[in-house]
């Protein structure tokens, strides 16, 4: 799920400011003279596998655990320094058989928090492929440590595993839906290195319960970028979106207000919602999807702005070829300020073109982050609902009009020439 996304709750913002080219926030900001009360410090554990597998050199050439060590090193000189970092191990102690030994192998690697890059860069140093998979116990011993100190705040475990877990009956997905039942705020984000079918599931599970994100990695660049946004986004201003059920047609749809919402969508099903813009404002909207599960290559998101009677007013569309977690786009919507009655009920179409392999399931439906916001338009409305064509309808009257001038200028000369000829 991305309810706790950069683009979705930050997701949202960051998301919608990138579709948008700058969506503004959803709530109001503080007045400058307000106090402004001290936040508790978001906290992250990384949670590494180091179990035997981790020696598989299939990852650009080098081991799974010299690809997980290069992107901490790299991660760990980007972290924000207001983030509280931690890291963990799991498999990482243990060489034996003994499987109920083995189980037990997590240790936290460095604390959670004032990170010293050098001394966790001397830590990760050390780590060599050793034993066992213990997923569950690791998760658990994770949230203990991010469960410590104040309250509060943002709380995520990053987990890299490259294996499913091997300490069953303790179901790590169980684990994952234990510890989002205690309602203590916290998000498991997961990465799978070259993983395969079962693995993807079993991290994807995971996430999916504590509203995380899975993402299936091959390279070494990927990792770090994606272990690094994670980081990031952990230092995110928090909102809390707003669970709603979108319509299958315009006239039922919900009424919302500016701000942050959460739906599910079934595959290539088409929802709406229904947002009042009044006259002088613009309606700013932007709507990520996340595939949640592996899905089949060729997907695309479109979001449509249409009057009650179902004319299009101006859409946002986006597509994609692959695997990705998010797929996300918007649109803007200036009324302009005429003397009229009363407010203009836009509805808002979300639609998806996702589908599923047969061996997936396709119930619960996918998750999607809806951003509304409403504010004070230009002066003038710009010509992006008036013409469709956004601001290339300027530049299709500029070649319009150099195109005549051009064809004017060259009869001329063509004209000039034909009569020296004749005069020679």
């Amino acid at each position: 799920m991305i309810t706790r996304q950069r683009l979705a709750a930050g997701a949202g913002a960051l998301l919608a400011a990138l579709a948008l080219g700058g969506l503004g926030p959803v709530g109001s900001a503080a007045a400058a003279d307000e106090p402004v009360a001290d936040k508790p410090a978001p906290k992250v554990e990384l949670v590494l596998d180091v179990s035997g597998s981790m020696r598989a050199r299939d990852i650009d050439g080098d081991s799974r655990m010299a690809a997980a060590k290069q992107a901490f090193n790299e991660v760990l000189d980007a972290t924000p320094e207001e983030v509280q970092l931690g890291i963990r191990t799991l498999g990482a102690n243990y060489p034996g058989e003994n499987r109920r030994t083995g189980c037990k192998d997590t240790a936290q690697l460095y604390p959670v928090g004032p990170l010293d890059r050098t001394e966790a860069k001397t830590a990760v140093a050390t780590l060599r492929p050793t034993g066992w998979t213990p997923i569950g116990p690791a998760l658990l011993k994770a949230a203990g440590d991010l469960d410590k100190g104040e309250a509060g705040g943002t709380r995520r475990i990053v987990l890299i595993s490259d294996g499913e877990d091997t300490c069953q009956p303790l179901d790590p997905c169980e684990v994952a839906r234990e510890i989002a039942a205690k309602g203590i705020g916290l998000t498991i984000d997961t990465l799978g290195l070259v993983a395969d079918a079962k693995t993807r599931a079993q991290l994807s599970c995971i996430a999916d319960a504590t509203g995380g994100t899975y993402t299936s990695v091959r390279h070494k660049d990927e990792l770090t970028d994606r272990v690094g946004q994670l980081v990031d986004r952990a230092a995110d201003p928090v909102v809390t979106p707003v669970a709603v059920d979108g319509a299958a047609q315009c006239a039922s749809a919900p009424q919302l207000k500016p701000g942050l919402y959460t739906d599910r969508e079934k595959f290539g099903e088409h929802r709406y919602y229904r947002v009042d813009v009044e006259p002088g404002k613009e309606l700013r909207a932007s709507v990520s999807v996340a595939a949640d599960r592996a899905v089949n290559r060729d997907y695309g998101v479109l979001l449509r702005a249409v009057t009650t009677h179902g004319r299009e007013i101006v859409r946002g569309q986006e597509s994609g070829d692959g695997r990705t977690d998010v797929i996300s786009t918007g649109l803007r919507y200036p009324k302009a300020d005429r003397e009229e009655a009363g407010p203009e009920t836009v509805c808002l179409q979300v639609s998806n073109s996702y589908s599923a392999p047969a061996s997936v399931k396709t119930t619960p439906g996918l998750p999607v982050e809806l951003t509304v916001d409403v504010v004070d338009g230009p002066d003038e409305a710009s010509d992006v609902a008036a013409f469709g064509l956004g601001h290339g309808w300027w530049f299709l009257v500029a070649l319009v009009v150099v195109g005549f001038l051009a064809g004017v200028l060259w009869g001329w000369i063509s004209r000039w020439r034909i009569a020296v000829w004749r005069t020679n």
